[in-house]
């Protein structure tokens, strides 16, 4: 158990290595051992002071927050959390970093400000704290993307509900890196309907998709109002928006209340859709802080559906499942290199 969590913090700017560093050395379970000016200088800082976590800024000189990720992780695994821009570059970098190993991310604030900085200060504090208890392996690499991508758009376009499962994947931390390895497994003529639910502010959830995309031989898409359920077509919930499905499988986002202080919350989007699919749902929990999911997973059982939750053994933060699993609602328990195989079994 970790007494004190010996944290590293990344950033090109003077004032925000100060700023980062005076919110984590508040909490007492945290003590700030370095900071490090950029990437360089981060990957020479972890071998001589041997952090427990590592913060870890996206855009830097010399080396960048992704390509020092990359340095760190190859040599000797260890947490890092991302400290992001809210801009699309900073979204795109961070989504592939997350998929790279990365245990999580806080978005740094637009303007520095004291104001600004103290907002981020619990949510930092949290994410470093659950970070420290997670001993991340090097990232497996998934299955390759197809070598021929144009059949994507003639899936999408000839197929649309003749699906005969809706399978529905939940996670939190640790999610991006999960995803990357089950979603490109699938086949692009799976006979299903893919939903997923990724714990995620808004502004990120666009880039995520798009990197499965890129992929996948499915087709992955942030889920916007026009979308329908269709066969070989992933949905992914947009950050801070509730993912709902009519009668007739088209989306309904809300901005209603978060669920376990979450939204998009994965209860949600799995009781719509068992709603309307009932034995048709397939639930997929994967890692993740909490029990979102639990609940939906439960309703899908009673909706005569199934539900897979991860093991722990691969789990980045075995919590969601793990949930899942104590409620008794879980059908199947497998490794994450196991879930794309299992779900492809089921429909």
């Amino acid at each position: 158990m970790i007494n004190r969590i010996r944290t590293l913090i990344v950033d090109d700017s003077a004032y925000m290595r100060f700023a980062i560093g005076r919110q984590l050395s508040s909490d007492d379970q945290i003590e700030v051992v370095g900071t490090a000016r950029d990437g360089m200088d981060a990957v020479d800082k972890v071998r001589q002071l041997r952090p427990d976590v590592v913060t870890l800024d996206v855009e830097m000189p010399r080396m960048d927050g992704l390509a020092a990720l990359s340095a760190i992780m190859d040599e000797a695994p260890l947490p890092i959390v991302m400290v992001s821009s809210l801009t699309q570059q900073g979204a795109d970098v961070t989504i592939r970093a997350l998929t790279a190993g990365a245990i999580d991310f806080v978005t740094k604030p637009a303007n520095g400000s004291p104001v600004e900085i103290n907002r981020l200060r619990d949510e930092l504090v949290a994410k470093v704290k659950a970070s420290a208890h997670v001993r991340p392996a090097r990232p497996r690499k998934p299955l390759a993307a197809p070598a021929v991508a144009a059949p994507k758009q003639a899936v999408h376009a000839e197929k649309r509900q003749d699906f005969r499962h809706v399978v529905i994947i939940g996670s939190s931390t640790g999610g991006p890196r999960a995803l990357y390895e089950v979603v490109p497994q699938l086949q692009a003529d799976i006979p299903a309907a893919i939903v997923i639910v990724q714990h995620m502010p808004e502004g990120f959830t666009k880039s995520l998709a798009q990197r499965l995309d890129e992929a996948s031989q499915i087709e992955v898409r942030e889920a916007a109002p026009d979308h329908h359920l269709a066969t070989g077509l992933a949905l992914v919930a947009p950050g801070d928006s509730h993912l709902l499905f009519d009668s007739a499988g088209k989306v309904q986002l809300s901005r209603g209340p978060r669920i376990h202080g979450v939204r998009p919350a994965v209860d949600v989007t799995m009781e719509s859709l068992a709603r309307s699919y009932g034995n048709a749902c397939i639930g997929v929990v994967l890692t993740g802080m909490g029990s979102d999911g639990t609940t939906g997973a439960a309703i899908i059982k009673s909706a005569g559906g199934r539900v897979i939750a991860e093991h722990e053994s691969t789990c980045v933060v075995y919590g969601m499942p793990r949930s899942v699993i104590e409620k008794g609602c879980a059908d199947e328990v497998v490794p994450l290199p196991v879930v794309a195989r299992r779900i492809a079994e089921l429909v």
